[in-house]
């Protein structure tokens, strides 16, 4: 389709995330009612080997009056499959998310991919778009929250387990506890070491505290929990027990430690998300989590 004049079209460079970051923020303000992201999230998201700029990216920048651009639209799509589309709520109205829609589904097609989706949240004009658009409704998924003056009661260990943090060398051990809980979910691709590492103990500004291990009495990892800092929010990223230790109280112990861990450096909610491929959201409201957003993964075969 040809634009709306003063709009061009570009893949992303690295110089980007920025003007990325603000289409989202603003993006979300409106959708969910308050942004949820980090600058972070994008250049870790960028950094994965799997992942080609280039390629498997696209913007579409606004030419304004006094000559300078801002970005419009934006879409990225990984391994053909997972795509972050979004269009500034300024310029909806004009068919860029139509035409964002259609280079996402080249995109994933020229890859080999036979489907490709994006999460939206519920209710919101991005949703109303995939459903009219004929994508189907895959899984649900929520963001739940400790409110600040709200306490989750501790979760004794067993006998001879411990908690500690992250060393130089636990990077493997990490991620093999995460993608091995992880793959048990339906419709789940492998995440290689390299992917993963990009947005953990590679991300911009990791620090040790952010990754917590539950040990067993011979010492070895058994669980694990990646805790974000995002302004005053502490936001669990990424939980994991491996299987034959859990009914044991290890993930809610780690989970605990994880919104403990980030208080103390300055997030005064806590927060985490969870789909319903995992069956964990009655979990986490038993222990006095609140659901605050509400979001569907919408597919289309391709």
């Amino acid at each position: 389709m040809g634009f709306p004049a003063r709009y061009a079209v570009r893949p992303h460079v690295p110089d980007d995330a920025p003007a990325v970051l603000a289409l989202v923020e603003a993006a979300e303000k409106v959708d969910v009612g308050e942004p949820a992201i980090e600058v972070e999230d994008i250049q870790g998201a960028w950094a994965r080997p799997s992942f080609d700029l280039a390629t498997e990216s696209i913007g579409i920048f606004h030419t304004e009056k006094d000559g300078t651009q801002t970005l419009a639209a934006s879409a990225d799509v990984f391994k053909g499959r997972r795509a972050e589309a979004a269009v500034h709520p300024d310029h909806r109205g004009r068919g860029l998310g139509t035409w964002l829609a259609g280079w996402v589904e080249d995109c994933a097609r020229g890859r080999g991919s036979r489907l490709v989706g994006q999460t939206a949240p519920a209710d919101s004009s991005p949703e109303r778009f995939l459903r009219d658009r004929g994508y189907h409704q895959m899984w649900t998924s929520w963001v739940l929250q400790v409110p600040g003056d709200r306490t989750i009661e501790p979760q004794p260990l067993p006998d001879g387990y411990t908690l500690r943090e992250f060393a130089p060398g636990d990077e493997r051990t990490a991620y093999q506890l995460i993608e091995d809980a992880f793959n048990e979910w339906p419709d789940r691709d492998p995440t290689s070491f390299e992917d993963w590492a990009s947005n953990i103990v590679l991300r911009p500004g990791f620090e040790p505290w952010q990754l917590r291990f539950t040990v067993d009495p011979t010492g070895t990892p058994v669980g694990v929990a990646f805790t974000i800092l995002a302004g005053t929010t502490a936001y669990v990223d990424q939980l994991a027990v491996r299987r034959d230790e859990r009914g044991r109280g290890l993930a809610r112990a780690l989970l605990v430690d994880a919104f403990e861990r980030g208080r103390a450096h300055g997030g005064a909610v806590s927060e985490l998300s969870t789909d319903s491929r995992t069956g964990a959201l009655g979990l986490y409201e038993r222990v006095g989590m609140v659901v605050t957003q509400t979001w569907r993964h919408w597919a289309t075969n391709l």
